[in-house]
C-alpha cells in the first residue's frame, strides 16, 4: 500500500447475493486563478473503491473481497462531445467478461491514459459497469501576457496547448517548463510563468500564461585562469560569449547562456588543438551568479598541457581489399608536422571518399592515438574496417515538387544495381548543382535491404527558375541603359531552357527566342534552336546603327567529365545604318564606318570547346576552366572571315572566404578571300567586359567624329580577390577586390588609309595597355542579385571613354 490516500469498500446485501464492487478514480484540478467546479459523484454505486490522482498517476485498489462479477451491460455516463463509442473502443472490459480489482484498477489507468477524461469512475451495480467521465475541457484560445522581450510568434511555436485543442494538466506543465527553456536561452535566469485557467461554459476553458520576464542576466566578467601561450584577449577572441558592454545595443552573445558556454569550451578545445595542444583540457568553467541577480561572473580553468607534433601515421585495414600503403599517401598528415585535430578529420574524410571510390559504402574508419609526453609526438593509426562492397539496392528522389524525376536521375551518374562509388556520387550531386535548378542538393547513403546493398536518397530543394532581368549602367558622361528579359530554365519542369527577351534602351531593342532541350533524342545531346530580331543604337558611342535578323541550330555534347563541345550554325541578315550626310562628299564620316553601310547576309558555322577542372561549378574555389571558340564566315552569304576567341580561369581558395582568381580572355578575327572585318563583326570591349570604361570606350576611334571602330584584336587579363567583409552571412553580400588589364586594336590597313592612300591622322588605333582597380559588391537582396562595380583608371588613351561605377539587377520569379 502506498502512502496516497484509498478508498475501497465492499457492502454484502441483506436481501441479494451480488457482490458489488466499486472503484472512484479522482483526478485533482491544477491550482490555477479559476477551478473547474466540483464533478459530481457517479450514480448510485455501493461504494467508492478508488481516488486515482491527477494526470495518469497511479492508482491503487483495496478489496474486502477478492470474488469476480460477470459484466452483463456496460453504462457510460457523463459523455457530453466524445461519443459512447469511442469510450468504450478505450476501455478493456467488454460484456459477458469477469471483473476483479485488479481490471477494474486496469481500466481506470487505460482511461485515463487517454488524455480525453478530467476523471473516472468505475462501479458495479446489479451486473451492469457504470463508466462515469467527466471531460477534459476544450481549449477556447492560449493568452500570453507580460511577454516583451519574446515575440507571440515564438511562443506560439513553443506551446502544444492550441485553440480546439484537449487541455490537460501535464500540457500545462509541459508548456510552462517550455516557456522557462525559451527564455533562459534569451539569457532571462530569473524568468517565471504561472499558468491560469479561465472556466466557460460548453466545458471550454481559456489558457492564460502570465509571465514575469524578469531582467536579462548579462555577462560582468569573463577570467581565464592557466593560460600561458595565448593571453586572456586571444582566449575570449574564440569565445562566442562577450562580456556585457553598453554600448553592445545589438550583440545577442552578452548574455548569459549554459548551452552557448559549452559551445564555447568546445570552440577552445578545436583552438588549442589545432596549435599542436594535444592534451589541452578545461579544468573547470564556473558561472557565480552576482549577489544583484543582473550578470553572471565567469571563471575557465585551463590545462594547456604540451606541445606537440605528428608521430608515426599509418593506416591499418582489415584485409588487402583496400591497400594500406596506398591510402597512407592520401592522408594530408606528415611526420614532423604540428598537431592538428583538423588534419585528422581531413585524414578520415579523404580516407572515407577513397574507400567509398571503391565501393564500400559504409567503412568505419577509427583513428587511435599515442602520446609520448618525453618527446612530444602523437603517434596516430586509422584503423579501416571497409566490410563488403556495396551494391546500390535503390534510389530515391525526394523533394521535386516540380522537376520531374527523369531530369534528376538522367544526371546522375549510378544507377540500381551498379557498384556503390563515391566519387561517382560526388559527380552526380555536382551534375545537378550545374543545372541551375535547385538551390540544394544532398546524397547519401543508408543501409539496404542486405549488407552488401545500400539505398540512396537524393534530395533537392528547387529554387526559382525563372528569371525577370533587369540592368542598368551609369557612366562618366551621364550614359544610363535599360534593359528586360524573360526566361526559364526548367520549362514545364522537364530542364528545358526557354529564353524569350524583349530589351529596349538607349543602345540596344531586340527581340528574340531560344530554346534548348538539354537531352535530345533520350542521348546526351543539347540541341537548341534560335531566332531574333536586333537593332543596336550605337549612336552615343559609334555614328551608326547596327539590325541583324536571324536564326540558327546548336548541338552540344560532352567529350568526358570534363570537356563539352558545341557545334552551331547561324544564317543572318545584317543591316549598317548613318545618319543622313554622314558619308556624304560633305561629310567627316569615317572610311572605317562608311564602308560598311548596306544589308549583308552572314552564313556561318563554328565551335567551341569547353574544359572544366573546378571543384565546384557554381562557386568553386579551386581548380581550372577554360573554352576556345571559333566561327567561319562564307559557307555562302556575303562575308569571309575566322573569328577565334579563348578564355581560361584559375580559383584558389587560401581560406574559405579568401579566394582568389585569375582570368584571361583573347580574340582574334581576319578576313580571307580579301574580305575586310566589318565594323559589326569587330571586338568591342568596356562597361562589364572592362570594368573602368563605358560601353566601347576602349580601342580604335576617329578623333573626328569621336566614333569607336573596336578591333580585330583584343586581351584582357583579370585578378580577383574575394574577402570577408564582416557582414552576417544572412545577408548574402560578397565583396571583391579586382584589377583589370588589357588591349584592344589592330584595326584593317586599309582603314586608316584616307582616299588618297596616305595614313589618316585621324584614326587612332594604339595598341596600349589600359588598366584599371575597384571593388565589386554582389549582393543577393530579395528582389534578385544585385552588383555594384567602382572603379578607378589606372592607366588609359587620351580618347578613350571611362566610367566610375556600374550597376545591375535582376529579379527572379
Amino acid at each position: 500500500m502506498n502512502d496516497m490516500t484509498s478508498r475501497a469498500a465492499v457492502r454484502m446485501g441483506a436481501r441479494s447475493s451480488l457482490l458489488a464492487l466499486t472503484v472512484a478514480a479522482g483526478l485533482g484540478a491544477p491550482a490555477f486563478a479559476q477551478s473547474a467546479p466540483a464533478q459530481p459523484a457517479p450514480t448510485p454505486a455501493p461504494a467508492p473503491a478508488q481516488a486515482a490522482p491527477a494526470d495518469g498517476a497511479t492508482p491503487t485498489v483495496q478489496m474486502a473481497a477478492p470474488t469476480g462479477v460477470q459484466i452483463n451491460r456496460i453504462v457510460v455516463q457523463g459523455a457530453q462531445r466524445i461519443d459512447q463509442t469511442t469510450v468504450l473502443s478505450y476501455l478493456p472490459i467488454r460484456p459477458g467478461d469477469t471483473v476483479d480489482a485488479g481490471v477494474l484498477d486496469v481500466a481506470v489507468r487505460t482511461l485515463s491514459r487517454t488524455g480525453l477524461f478530467a476523471d473516472v469512475q468505475l462501479g458495479v451495480q446489479h451486473g451492469d459497469l457504470v463508466v462515469q467521465i467527466v471531460e477534459n475541457p476544450i481549449i477556447n484560445q492560449v493568452v500570453f501576457e507580460g511577454n516583451k522581450a519574446v515575440s507571440l510568434d515564438k511562443l506560439t511555436k513553443e506551446v502544444t496547448l492550441s485553440p480546439r485543442g484537449i487541455y490537460t494538466r501535464a500540457k500545462v506543465q509541459e508548456d510552462v517548463g517550455a516557456i522557462v527553456e525559451l527564455y533562459r536561452l534569451q539569457g532571462r535566469i530569473s524568468a517565471t510563468v504561472t499558468p491560469k485557467l479561465v472556466q466557460l461554459e460548453q466545458n471550454r476553458v481559456d489558457v492564460i500564461f502570465e509571465i514575469d520576464e524578469g531582467p536579462k542576466t548579462g555577462i560582468s566578467a569573463i577570467n581565464i585562469l592557466g593560460n600561458h601561450a595565448y593571453s586572456d584577449r586571444d582566449v575570449r577572441g574564440v569565445m562566442v560569449t562577450q562580456r556585457t558592454q553598453w554600448w553592445k545595443f545589438f550583440s545577442s552573445n552578452d548574455n548569459f547562456d549554459p548551452n552557448r558556454l559549452e559551445y564555447d569550451q568546445e570552440q577552445l578545445r578545436k583552438f588549442y588543438t589545432n596549435r599542436g595542444y594535444y592534451d589541452f583540457r578545461i579544468v573547470s568553467s564556473v558561472a557565480e551568479l552576482q549577489p544583484d541577480n543582473q550578470a553572471f561572473q565567469l571563471t575557465l580553468t585551463l590545462d594547456e598541457g604540451h606541445k606537440y607534433t605528428f608521430g608515426e601515421v599509418k593506416v591499418v585495414t582489415e584485409n588487402d581489399r583496400l591497400n594500406a600503403a596506398f591510402l597512407e599517401r592520401l592522408i594530408p598528415i606528415r611526420s614532423g608536422a604540428l598537431y592538428e585535430s583538423d588534419k585528422i578529420e581531413s585524414a578520415v574524410d579523404a580516407l572515407t571518399f577513397a574507400a567509398g571510390s571503391a565501393g564500400y559504402a559504409f567503412v568505419d574508419i577509427n583513428p587511435t592515438y599515442r602520446a609520448n609526453p618525453e618527446t612530444d609526438k602523437v603517434d596516430v593509426t586509422f584503423n579501416v574496417s571497409e566490410g563488403q562492397r556495396v551494391y546500390i539496392d535503390r534510389i530515391n528522389v525526394v523533394g521535386n515538387t516540380r522537376t520531374i524525376d527523369p531530369v534528376i536521375r538522367r544526371e546522375l551518374m549510378l544507377t540500381e544495381g551498379d557498384a556503390f562509388n563515391r566519387a561517382l556520387m560526388e559527380r552526380s550531386r555536382n551534375n545537378l548543382r550545374a543545372l541551375g535548378f535547385f538551390k540544394d542538393v544532398t546524397i547519401q547513403e543508408e543501409r539496404g535491404s542486405a549488407p552488401d546493398r545500400s539505398v540512396i536518397n537524393v534530395a533537392v530543394q528547387e529554387q526559382p527558375t525563372g528569371e525577370l532581368s533587369v540592368g542598368a549602367g551609369f557612366s562618366s558622361v551621364d550614359s544610363f541603359t535599360v534593359n528586360l528579359g524573360i526566361s526559364e530554365r526548367n520549362f514545364r519542369g522537364r530542364g528545358q531552357n526557354v529564353v524569350s527577351r524583349l530589351e529596349w534602351g538607349s543602345l540596344r531593342q531586340q527581340i528574340d527566342f531560344r530554346f534548348t532541350e538539354p537531352k535530345f533524342l533520350g542521348r546526351d545531346l543539347r540541341a537548341g534552336f534560335d531566332l531574333f530580331h536586333s537593332r543596336y543604337d550605337l549612336s552615343k558611342y559609334s555614328s551608326y546603327d547596327y539590325r541583324s535578323t536571324g536564326g540558327g541550330v546548336r548541338l552540344s555534347y560532352p567529350l568526358n567529365g570534363n570537356m563539352l563541345l558545341s557545334t552551331r550554325y547561324f544564317l543572318k541578315s545584317d543591316e549598317i545604318i548613318v545618319p543622313y550626310n554622314y558619308c556624304g562628299t560633305a561629310g567627316l564620316g569615317s572610311s572605317a564606318l562608311c564602308d560598311q553601310i548596306g544589308s549583308y547576309l552572314n552564313s556561318s558555322a563554328g565551335y567551341t570547346l569547353q574544359v572544366n577542372y573546378t571543384n565546384d561549378p557554381v562557386r568553386p574555389t579551386r581548380g581550372w576552366a577554360g573554352s576556345l571558340r571559333q566561327d567561319f564566315a562564307g559557307i555562302g552569304g556575303d562575308v569571309n572571315y575566322v573569328k577565334t576567341e579563348a578564355d581560361a580561369s584559375w580559383y584558389y581558395g587560401i581560406t574559405p572566404k579568401w579566394i582568389v582568381s585569375v582570368m584571361g580572355q583573347a580574340g582574334y578575327v581576319t578576313g580571307w578571300n580579301g574580305d575586310p572585318i566589318r565594323i559589326n563583326d569587330r571586338f568591342f570591349k568596356g562597361g562589364n567586359s572592362f570594368r573602368g570604361f563605358e560601353t566601347a570606350g576602349m580601342g580604335p576611334r576617329d578623333l573626328t567624329t569621336r566614333d569607336a571602330l573596336g578591333g580585330n584584336f583584343y586581351a584582357i587579363g583579370t585578378v580577383e580577390v574575394t574577402l570577408p567583409n564582416y557582414l552576417p552571412e544572412q545577408y548574402g553580400i560578397k565583396t571583391s577586390l579586382f584589377a583589370d588589364v588589357g588591349t584592344l586594336g589592330g584595326l584593317d590597313d586599309r582603314y586608316k588609309l584616307t582616299s588618297t592612300g596616305t595614313v589618316n591622322a585621324n584614326i587612332v588605333d594604339e595598341m596600349a595597355l589600359r588598366a584599371s582597380a575597384g571593388v565589386s559588391i554582389h549582393w543577393k537582396s530579395p528582389m534578385g542579385p544585385i552588383r555594384f562595380d567602382i572603379s578607378k583608371v589606372l592607366a588609359k588613351e587620351d580618347y578613350d571613354k571611362t566610367e566610375s561605377f556600374r550597376f545591375s539587377t535582376s529579379t527572379q520569379f
